[in-house]
C-alpha cells in the first residue's frame, strides 16, 4: 500500500479510537440485547434524577447510547474530525478527562432545566414515588410524563465540548460546512451553533426531541474547564 492509499484511520489517536469503538459496540449491543428481551435504552440512557427509571450509572453510560444510525454517525464523525487534533494538543489523559467532564456537565444542565420545569408545574423539584396521577391538569401532566419518562442519550454533549474546545484553541481554522459554499472560521461556526441551540432550547418547538440544553451544557463546561486548566492556543498558524 503506498502513501496515497493510506487508510484515513491510520493517524487516529488512541483515546479517540477507543471511544469510537465503545460507542459502536454499545450501539450494536442495543439491538443484540433487544432480541434477548433486554432494553438497554431504559437501563443505560439517562432519566430525570427523581424518575423511577433513573440509576446512578446512567450519568456515564448515557454518553454511549444512541437513538439511530444518523444519531451515532454524526456524533462519531465529529469525534473523528475534531478529536485527534484536540487529543494531540491536550494530551490523551486530559483529553479523556475533558470528554467525560463535558459529557457529565451536559447532563447536569439538562437535569437542572428539567428540575425548573417540574417546579413550574408542581411547585417542587420532586414527586413522591414518581406518581404523576394527582396532577390532573392535562398540560402539566403531559410535561411531567415527558420529563419523567423521556430518556437523554448520546455523545452530543461531549461532542459540543469538543466543538467548543476546537473553536477556542483553533479559532481561525477555516472549515467547509454542508450547504455553505465558502469556508467558515471555527470561531464563527461554534458561536453560530451555540446561538442556534439557545434559540431551539428556549423555543421548545413542537416535535423537537433534541436535548438542546445538554448540548449547551457540554459547551459551557468545556469553556469552564479550558479556563481552569489555562489552556492556551498553540503557537502556530492557527
Amino acid at each position: 500500500m503506498n502513501q496515497y492509499s493510506q487508510s484515513p484511520f491510520a493517524n487516529i489517536t488512541s483515546v479517540v479510537k477507543n471511544l469510537l469503538i465503545i460507542n459502536v459496540l454499545f450501539f450494536i449491543g442495543t439491538f443484540v440485547f433487544a432480541r434477548l428481551g433486554i432494553d438497554l435504552v431504559t437501563w443505560l440512557s439517562a432519566f430525570y434524577f427523581n424518575s423511577p427509571l433513573f440509576h446512578p450509572w446512567q450519568i456515564v453510560t448515557y454518553m454511549f447510547m444512541h437513538a439511530s444510525i444518523g444519531h451515532i454517525f454524526f456524533n462519531m464523525f465529529a469525534l473523528f474530525i475534531f478529536g485527534p487534533t484536540l487529543e494531540y494538543t491536550m494530551g490523551s489523559k486530559r483529553f479523556l478527562q475533558y470528554y467525560f467532564i463535558t459529557g457529565i456537565g451536559a447532563l447536569a444542565l439538562q437535569m437542572l432545566v428539567q428540575a425548573i420545569e417540574v417546579h413550574g408545574v408542581i411547585g417542587a423539584f420532586t414527586i413522591a414515588n414518581g406518581d404523576l396521577s394527582p396532577y390532573v391538569n392535562l398540560e402539566g401532566f403531559n410535561k411531567l410524563r415527558e420529563i419523567y419518562g423521556g430518556a437523554t442519550l448520546g455523545a452530543s454533549g461531549a461532542v459540543f465540548g469538543l466543538l467548543l474546545a476546537f473553536g477556542f484553541l483553533f479559532p481561525n481554522v477555516e472549515m467547509m460546512i454542508m450547504f455553505i459554499p465558502v469556508p467558515v472560521k471555527a470561531k464563527y461556526l461554534v458561536t453560530g451553533y451555540i446561538l442556534l441551540e439557545l434559540f431551539s432550547g428556549f423555543g421548545q418547538f413542537a416535535g423537537d426531541s433534541v436535548a438542546h440544553f445538554a448540548h449547551l451544557g457540554g459547551a459551557l463546561f468545556g469553556y469552564i474547564i479550558l479556563k481552569v486548566w489555562r489552556m492556551e492556543r498553540p503557537n502556530n498558524l492557527y
